[in-house]
């Protein structure tokens, strides 16, 4: 025990209130141990900012709350001075996470503490049943407390002044399921900057609020940087390489997608047609077509896609199903030229770049492994 909590009433009064709540929260966390633990470190960093406690007790304020913490419940981990000032800094972060939406930001903070500590001044229950029927609000406090404590530190350790992106991440955190190494990896790949940035015609292709889920579906840029491909390869060798892990190529999709075929084959008045990739997407509940394109955008692409697309309506699409979305990815493009090509289209379509991060100098043998190579491999090893 700390000689602060000898010498200062109000102190020693505070950590036994923080001893009471503790206690509460322990009888919920039998069922739901993540989401009542951070409940309470929300409560426990909301006092640690709200009362000025490091400027009041000074610089060794966390260590004396450590150690009087764990002389309160031995048992518990999570007291390290070090875990104190990630709780102070996750309740910062998620207080400021609607910054850019204030009335939002109070609703959110109102929430928390309404419902699980309703000592806190200043809740009114009218305020509290407004805010339990915001569907936004609610969205968020679920999230954020469904998201575990150690995805939460390597939020807060990237984006502690950016909390747009933080509640971003939660929410396809708990969306995906994501583990902690996901999250870091897909973090890496800058999902918050290209997620729904493809050039489409949806807000007029598509009915409200059908055309916002299909744009936040998309990305620009696609990132195939697992390919193994060298520094000169064509189409073929490219969708050869996104073919030969199916898994990755959804997982850079995006959520809902599923895979249905390859040179995907329709049959219109007896003639065949060949599609690159047809997908569907059970969010939106779509057939998505995919063309991939190794050189720069032009507009032609757009017609053999729109046929593809309308072909799709006709053949594959059945009742329950929304229409068919094409989706052109291309090496590079011009926005404009982009945009301005897309109003001669009825159809739902989307123009998007992708990137290869990880390929082999152009003197390498071969973008892709030959059978004989990896027998040989799986030999050698």
């Amino acid at each position: 025990m700390s000689k602060l909590i000898h010498i200062n009433s109000e102190y020693a009064e505070w950590v036994k209130s923080l001893s009471l709540r503790f206690r509460q929260s322990q009888v919920k966390a039998a069922v739901k141990v993540n989401s009542e633990m951070l409940k309470f470190y929300w409560s426990l960093g909301k006092d640690i900012v709200e009362r000025d406690m490091e400027n009041k007790y000074g610089s060794g304020f966390f260590k004396n709350l450590s150690l009087d913490l764990k002389d309160e419940f031995p048992d518990v981990k999570g007291f390290s001075p070090t875990n104190l000032g990630y709780i102070k800094r996750f309740y910062l972060l998620y207080s400021n996470a609607f910054d850019f939406h204030p009335q939002l930001g109070g609703k959110f903070a109102q929430t928390v503490d309404s419902e699980n500590y309703p000592q806190v001044e200043g809740n009114s229950k009218h305020a509290i049943v407004q805010n339990v029927e915001d569907g936004i609000m609610a969205k968020a406090c679920h999230d954020i407390f469904s998201t575990p404590w150690g995805h939460h530190k390597l939020l807060i350790d990237k984006f502690l002044k950016a909390p747009e992106k933080a509640i971003f991440y939660v929410h396809k955190t708990v969306e995906n399921g994501w583990s902690r190494a996901v999250l870091d990896n897909v973090i890496d790949t800058m999902l918050y900057e290209r997620e729904g940035k493809a050039v489409t015609n949806f807000q007029s292709a598509l009915p409200a609020p059908l055309s916002d889920l299909a744009q936040e579906l998309t990305r620009d840029p696609y990132l195939f940087d697992y390919t193994q491909l060298r520094g000169k390869y064509d189409e073929t060798e490219l969708k050869d390489a996104l073919m030969t892990n199916v898994q990755k190529l959804l997982l850079e999709l995006g959520n809902g997608f599923a895979f249905m075929g390859r040179e995907y084959r329709m049959v219109v008045g007896g003639e065949e047609f060949f599609c690159d990739m047809l997908f569907y997407n059970t969010h939106i509940h779509s057939y998505v077509i995919a063309e991939i394109k190794t050189q720069k955008f032009e507009p032609s692409f757009l017609g053999q896609l729109s046929g593809y697309v309308s072909f799709a309506n006709h053949i594959l699409k059945r009742e329950g199903d929304n229409d068919t979305i094409g989706l052109l990815i291309c090496k590079s493009k011009n926005e404009v030229m982009a945009r301005y090509a897309l109003e001669g289209y009825n159809q739902p379509l989307g123009i998007s770049e992708y990137e290869l991060s990880k390929v082999f100098p152009e003197n390498f043998k071969s973008s892709l492994p030959s059978i004989e190579d990896i027998e040989n491999e799986l030999k050698e090893k």
